[in-house]
């Protein structure tokens, strides 16, 4: 019986893989189901799914988008072997026929996955705001390595507000709180705080601070 659900989806696409010749076809694509294989390991055979396209692959992710963004991260350095590989991540609704197989798993969250894939270039990924929000909403903190890459259109005339890798991400976050934390310092030595708290008997919030220190924001 059809079935409805969310899921994270990573696409791994080819990049040009329609414009090669056969045999280098076929050797990426041996590249790519050897990449899918040992990254997909990781994750409980029960909570994903691995679904074949025309120029790469799709991996359903059950209850686990951080578990989807290692797989796509783990399976980018194949690009360091000569694999042109490009992800797309999504977050999205998902219709299963009941059976297991390529024609078993369709809908929006694959279709806009792809579409995502299409927008990078080799060893990098593009994810969606649908993905980012799941990504925060299971692992709160962990949004925070996927920072703005812009809006992007697909060929349909969709709007995709696409977000990229950064690693430095949470490290420049837990260096701005540290910072802050000097500042607040520096301001209860200086009295401005101890003034607010006396005129209006609160401390103020830090998003408060940080929103008047331009350097921060």
């Amino acid at each position: 019986m059809p079935t409805t659900l969310s899921a994270s989806v990573v696409f791994l696409r080819i990049q040009d893989f329609a414009r090669r010749p056969a045999s280098e076809q076929a050797r990426l694509r041996a590249q790519l189901d050897a990449a899918v294989a040992i990254t997909a390991a990781e994750l409980p055979p029960e909570r994903r799914v691995v679904l074949d396209a025309s120029d790469g692959a799709a991996v359903v992710v059950l209850h686990d988008p951080r578990g989807a963004l290692r797989l796509a991260e783990r399976a980018l350095t194949a690009a360091t072997a000569g694999l042109p590989l490009c992800a797309g991540l999504n977050h999205g609704t998902l219709k299963t026929a009941g059976k297991k197989g390529n024609d078993g798993m369709t809908g929006d969250g694959i279709a806009v996955a792809a579409s995502i894939a299409q927008f990078t270039a080799p060893g990098r990924l593009f994810a969606s705001r649908a993905f980012r929000d799941a990504l925060a909403d299971a692992e709160p903190g962990q949004e925070a390595t996927l920072v703005s890459a812009g809006t992007f259109n697909d060929p349909g005339l969709r709007t995709h507000e696409l977000y990229k890798a950064d690693a430095y991400a949470v490290r420049w976050r837990t260096r701005r709180y540290a910072l802050l934390g000097l500042l607040l310092a520096a301001a209860l030595i200086g009295g401005g705080v101890l003034q607010r708290i006396a005129s209006h008997g609160e401390m103020p919030g830090i998003e408060e601070v940080m929103a008047k220190v331009p350097f921060l924001k």
